[in-house]
């Protein structure tokens, strides 16, 4: 833990670029940050890296206009130079990194923006061929009656896009699984508008196996305990 402590301080001290009020890209060989807006800094929320007092900051700047495009949150934001919406890696939407952000996000306590994302990427899904979210796609802003603009050699089906449902699940629904002491724990547990219920089947905590079943009450979730195999306990955390 100290080791991680020492980490984050450094990384903290090298990365943090404060007039951009988020996180450099990288670092280039002389060491100096290379300060692009991008979406790298969402999945440090995820490690658990960044500091609370500037989570915030980070989240404000991923659900602007520059990198929210309504379907998802660019690799890359719209005032960068680099940016192209088609671009593989500049500006496109991937769902999986955007699934690593919504996981961030319910790390932080933010499961407003975790919901709208979530929402966002169910929209762009029913558009797809099968419902199958694609390796990425493109990231031009969402239109009124438009679909997602597809990349065109993108891969469908492909591994890590296929996770970023269960992924965006569980952020919405702020689930963690503590297996050494077979804790599941709910934090702020929400569902988005297009789901009123869900249930989930043998969960595996540790040794124990749980059916859980979510119901979505206006701006909360009631949480049932269906079956129990074992020992494991939920903890629900409002």
């Amino acid at each position: 833990e100290a080791r991680a402590d020492a980490l984050a301080e450094r990384f903290e001290s090298a990365f943090w670029c404060e007039d951009l009020g988020t996180y450099a890209l990288a670092l280039d060989g002389a060491g100096e940050p290379c300060r692009v807006h991008s979406s790298n800094a969402g999945q440090l929320l995820y490690t658990g890296m960044v500091r609370p007092e500037r989570a915030a900051r980070v989240v404000k700047d991923l659900f602007g206009a520059q990198f929210f495009s309504g379907w998802g949150i660019r690799t890359v934001a719209s005032r960068e130079k680099r940016f192209n919406p088609t671009s593989y890696h500049n500006g496109s939407v991937w769902p999986h990194d955007n699934a690593l952000i919504a996981l961030g996000l319910a790390r932080y306590g933010h499961s407003a923006e975790a919901l709208a994302l979530t929402s966002a990427l169910f929209d762009a899904a029913a558009h797809m061929h099968l419902r199958r979210l694609p390796e990425l796609f493109c990231g031009f802003d969402r239109r009124r009656g438009k679909a997602p603009t597809l990349y065109p050699v993108a891969c469908a089906p492909q591994a890590w896009a296929a996770c970023a449902p269960f992924a965006l699940i569980q952020a919405c629904l702020g689930l963690e699984v503590d297996a050494a002491a077979e804790i599941v724990r709910l934090r702020q547990p929400r569902l988005p508008t297009f789901l009123d219920s869900l249930i989930v089947r043998r969960l595996t905590v540790g040794e124990s196996r749980l059916d859980l079943v979510f119901r979505r009450q206006d701006s909360s979730v009631a949480v049932t305990l269906l079956s129990r195999e074992g020992s494991a306990e939920v903890e629900v955390l409002l």
